[in-house]
């Protein structure tokens, strides 16, 4: 039987499997020769003091004892061709791991997504990105794999209670992730590594008799006495299936003006709303390592930051450390920001969301619609913002002193946003109330992280996709919507996810529940 060890080590000795196995020799008080094997089973950094450790949990195993190198498999998936079939609205997390949970369990999905494949999207990427030319089916938003294929493919979430973590990880490492995910505290696969890996699943899904349909917009949903009969597309074609799951994502606002105009029930939802910050990679390596130079044996620093002002929580939010910023709109006359960083996370920059939390009655002034509130107050900023750096695809940008100062930067250097910047007050991108959280909040961020609050920091505006504005109730046990029998709002558009894993858990169980009421 293994022995099942907690310690710390330096990040040289946790980077060399020979140094760490002479380690565990001294604690087990024998010869790194007796050690057969260290399995490390989680690893996490704690740079709480000067000099920097890792914490290491690992299995090890000594010469004689019987080891075997463990291999994740994926599932035995049936084939579904002539299965009953259930509709599955949206290619991201949240739709592709219904779908293998749907195959699991001996169900046909049929997948529509309105965007373009993971490869084909990327010519749209280059197109907003070189041209601010702005195809609202495919871009960062919209596209097989979902918002976070091309924006950065973080794996860390908060949501344990909500179902099975490493499952879900266990699943991408079947489909071609590094093992690391399994291991690391903060995982992340990264936007160049995430697209082969959704085109795998896609292709798991048709393997096994599903479909997968892109460039296939949902234009309506077909309802009788309000139970699901299937949805219409672009074209007019009907799809029909009694069994509807709803995984749109958090920037489809058609699919909320439908729901609306259709008496469907939707609630507005809070969201939180600010800036991408981003700052030199080697100034947060520096106040988050407290060193010159990280050296050859830490990854580029992350943070993570959380303050009250004025009765508002101000947080970092998506942080990428060695990584960009991405122009998110998903509609022309808007700009939206987002961030993503390579597997390497090797760039000069590393750039956070920086939002303030928002409340119900922040959208007073949109009352007239109704639920769609929250949307709307969401969508006038964009716009603004749009308008404010010149109608193209650039967006408002500010040295953050000079945010907090009130005073327009005489220059802006070049970042890592690939449009460009037009050097604008932020002040007169967000209501007054906001622009007052945010420099407050930023003079705060300054004394709980020295270094943080510099003009070397640039503020992007804005970012304002963080969780979708609407939420589509749904019985707590039955997962089907509250009113409409056979639809099922899963993942983050729905309000009910925060991120690729718990899409990916809300996913699975919108599946489970589908299954549990065909008796399957």
């Amino acid at each position: 039987m293994p022995r099942e060890f907690q310690f710390q080590v330096s990040p040289e000795v946790a980077a060399n499997e020979s140094l760490l196995a002479q380690h565990v020799a001294k604690l087990f008080q024998v010869s790194p020769k007796e050690i057969q094997k260290v399995v490390v089973v989680k690893r996490s950094i704690d740079a709480r003091q000067k000099a920097i450790k890792i914490n290491i949990k690992a299995n090890v195993f000594l010469v004689g004892e019987a080891y075997v190198e463990s291999k994740i498999e994926l599932p035995d998936y049936p084939n579904v061709t002539n299965k009953q079939e259930v509709i599955v609205v949206g290619a991201g997390p949240a739709g592709l791991f219904a779908a293998l949970q749907l195959i699991e369990l001996g169900l046909k999905p049929i997948v529509l997504e309105r965007g373009k494949d993971v490869r084909g999207r990327r010519r749209d990427l280059k197109a907003i990105n070189r041209d601010g030319i702005v195809n609202e089916d495919s871009n960062y938003c919209f596209g097989e794999g979902g918002a976070g294929t091309y924006s950065d493919g973080k794996l860390y979430t908060r949501s344990k209670k909500r179902g099975d973590v490493d499952r879900i990880l266990a699943l991408l490492v079947g489909f071609g992730a590094t093992p690391d995910i399994m291991v690391e505290a903060h995982p992340h696969i990264g936007t160049n590594k995430l697209p082969q890996i959704i085109q795998d699943i896609r292709e798991k899904i048709i393997a096994c008799g599903g479909q997968v349909l892109f460039e296939t917009r949902v234009t309506d949903f077909v309802i009788k006495n309000n139970e699901m009969q299937g949805v219409v597309i672009q074209n007019g074609e009907v799809i029909s299936a009694n069994k509807v799951i709803l995984a749109t994502g958090h920037s489809a606002r058609d699919i909320f003006e439908l729901l609306h105009k259709k008496g469907v029930h939707i609630e507005a939802k809070p969201f939180a709303l600010g800036v991408r910050a981003e700052h030199p990679q080697e100034l947060i390596d520096q106040i988050q390592y407290s060193c010159d130079f990280r050296g050859d044996y830490l990854p580029p620093a992350p943070y993570s930051i959380v303050k009250q002002v004025n009765g508002r929580g101000m947080y970092s939010f998506c942080m990428c450390p060695g990584g960009v910023i991405a122009p998110c709109a998903t509609a022309p006359g808007e700009v939206v920001t987002n961030g993503w960083s390579p597997s390497k996370r090797d760039q000069a920059t590393a750039n956070s969301g920086i939002v303030v939390e928002l409340k119900l009655e922040d959208f007073k002034p949109f009352q007239k619609f109704g639920p769609l509130a929250g949307m709307e107050f969401q969508k006038a900023i964009e716009q603004k913002a749009w308008h404010l750096a010149g109608e193209t695809q650039k967006v408002p940008a500010q040295r953050m002193v000079d945010f907090t100062q009130n005073k327009v930067s005489a220059a802006i250097p070049k970042t890592s946003y690939v449009p460009g910047t037009t050097s604008v007050e932020l002040g007169q991108v967000f209501p007054g109330f906001l622009t007052q959280i945010m420099r407050e909040g930023f003079v705060q961020f300054g004394k709980s992280m020295r270094g943080y609050m510099t003009n070397e920091a640039i503020l992007h505006a804005p970012e304002s996709r963080t969780s979708s504005p609407v939420r589509i109730p749904r019985d707590n046990f039955s997962l089907e919507h509250v009113q409409i029998k056979g639809l099922y709002p899963c993942g983050e558009g729905a309000g009910y996810a925060g991120g690729i894993i718990s899409a990916a858990i809300d996913g699975e169980k919108c599946a489970l529940k589908i299954a549990e009421s065909l008796g399957e």
